[in-house]
């Protein structure tokens, strides 16, 4: 009976090590790759922001239209009325000109700035879902990290597997 039970413990021993010998011989895959851009595109929520992104650029460039349009139209109207002026009054309508011409330069500034804060924000959510779904990706698949094709300056790395290395650093600095 015990060689009955020492043979089989035997047989379980060695297929254990056979198991854990072929899991060593097949390494697993350390580093994960990604094209971020195409992961977003794809994204409801992120199709939905650069739509809403889209809807503000359309209300921008009207108001950038309108704007361009009351300045031709005062520019036409100094133009032609400016034999008729008296210099006092035709020195206002140059400064009027050269406010307005100021205000709309102002305008396309601040709405190029507003424009790009307004997607970051509007994208933001999307962006830091599809973060977090890699960030799991790596756990679940126990990477090092994962690069992301479409920026090589862009990965992500397993927080849990890294350390701090600045004060070795520092000392060979000598810091």
């Amino acid at each position: 009976m015990k060689t009955k039970a020492l043979r089989t413990f035997a047989l379980l021993f060695l297929g254990l090590l056979a198991l854990n010998l072929q899991a060593q011989s097949v390494p697993a895959a350390v580093l994960g790759t990604i094209h971020a851009d195409s992961l977003l595109k794809a994204m409801p929520d992120y199709q939905q922001a650069v739509a809403e992104g889209d809807t503000l650029k359309a209300r921008l460039d009207a108001e950038t239209v309108y704007n361009e349009q009351t300045f031709q139209r005062q520019f036409a109207e100094f133009l032609q009325g400016q034999k008729d002026f008296p210099e006092s009054i035709m020195l206002k309508r140059q400064r009027d000109l050269q406010e307005s011409m100021e205000k709309g330069i102002a305008f396309r500034q601040a709405a190029a700035q507003l424009l790009g804060e307004a997607r970051r924000e509007l994208e933001k959510p999307a962006r830091e879902r599809l973060k977090k779904a890699i960030e799991d990706v790596i756990y679940e698949r126990n990477y090092e990290f994962i690069v992301d094709l479409d920026h090589p300056s862009g990965f992500y790395f397993a927080p849990y597997r890294a350390e701090d290395a600045t004060a070795y650093v520092k000392a060979k600095l000598g810091l």
